[in-house]
């Protein structure tokens, strides 16, 4: 196995008695089919703007293979499709391949692909974000899903896999994603871009015969992707809960998100990235709960202005 910084950090956990793989697995994500392939060949090419290395970490293909359908599906930087510019924000699958946090990587090793987008931003065709939903969700049964290897959860701890999954993609843009834990536990995630927003749905469905509590959710944005707003630092970010914002380096543009009901707005500098954490009410067996999320842009250097005007718009009971 080559020695990466991934292969260093895992035999350190392992030292360390947190957890232990024999190797490190691949995290690659093979096309199904031809339909899928040219999916996410134009992803990676068009909007996210992958390298050939880039493209060959998300599938597993080699440089003449990737080559190949790049040729065969006719698919390249210059015939990148233009945005339409009344349509909805461009929310996509986010591919994987390329980490998404500049830091603090060793508390995100091997990041799975299913529980992250790309929202890109309206002022240029390159600037995105990556929106982790969820990170994490935590219960009184403890650490109950994780969307990277950092920690220990409930499954890794007894040495069970859950499955890889993908996003449902609909015609009109919306994402879904819906996962069934082996506990019975099965919860899942709602993406609407519309022109102003993305307006974000959670739901838990407690299968189990207990009683769930403490159902703390981790929601992450992360600023890698466009690098106005990627310093690493708090100085650039402003919490008034439950809204968290990040601003531009020139103070002219922001980036929003809230959720509802909050339980933790915080961002963390090292990734950089910015959270508003939610909480689930508890849970009887059988019973659904429910989070309101939200994400957008502002330009202007009004900020507290712009919070009350999301807010009026009632976005928490939508």
């Amino acid at each position: 196995m080559a020695i990466t910084w991934t292969s260093i950090l895992l035999c350190f956990f392992c030292c360390t008695g947190e957890f232990c793989f024999a190797e490190e697995p691949n995290n690659y994500r093979k096309p199904v089919d031809d339909d899928d392939l040219r999916y996410w060949v134009q992803n990676m090419v068009w909007y996210h703007r992958f390298s050939l290395a880039e493209i060959s970490s998300a599938t597993g293909l080699n440089d003449s293979e990737i080559e190949s359908a790049l040729k065969r599906f006719n698919i390249n930087s210059q015939n990148r499709p233009k945005r339409q510019k009344n349509g909805s924000l461009l929310v996509l699958p986010y591919p994987g391949g390329r980490h998404p946090r500049i830091g603090f990587l060793e508390g995100a090793i091997r990041p799975q692909r299913e529980t992250k987008i790309s929202v890109f931003a309206p002022w240029n065709e390159t600037d995105y974000f990556v929106l982790d939903v969820p990170e994490a969700i935590w219960s009184n049964l403890g650490l109950t899903y994780l969307a990277h290897t950092h920690v220990p959860t409930i499954w890794s701890k007894r040495n069970i896999k859950l499955e890889k999954l993908e996003w449902n993609r609909t015609r009109n843009g919306t994402l879904t994603m819906t996962r069934k834990l082996p506990n019975g536990i099965s919860f899942g995630t709602i993406i609407e871009p519309r022109r102003d927003s993305v307006r974000m749905k959670m739901w838990l469905t407690n299968g189990t015969k207990q009683k769930l509590t403490d159902l703390r959710v981790q929601n992450c944005v992360m600023l890698k992707g466009a690098p106005d707003f990627a310093a690493q630092t708090n100085e650039n970010k402003v919490i008034r809960s439950p809204y968290v914002a990040c601003r531009s380096s020139d103070g002219t543009k922001w980036v929003i998100t809230a959720w509802d009901p909050a339980d933790r707005p915080w961002a963390n500098p090292a990734c950089p990235c910015l959270h508003s954490d939610p909480r689930f009410p508890d849970a009887n067996p059988g019973e659904t709960k429910h989070l309101t999320g939200w994400f957008s842009f502002y330009e202007g250097k009004q900020i507290e202005t712009e919070f009350k005007r999301i807010e009026a718009t009632g976005w928490r009971k939508k």
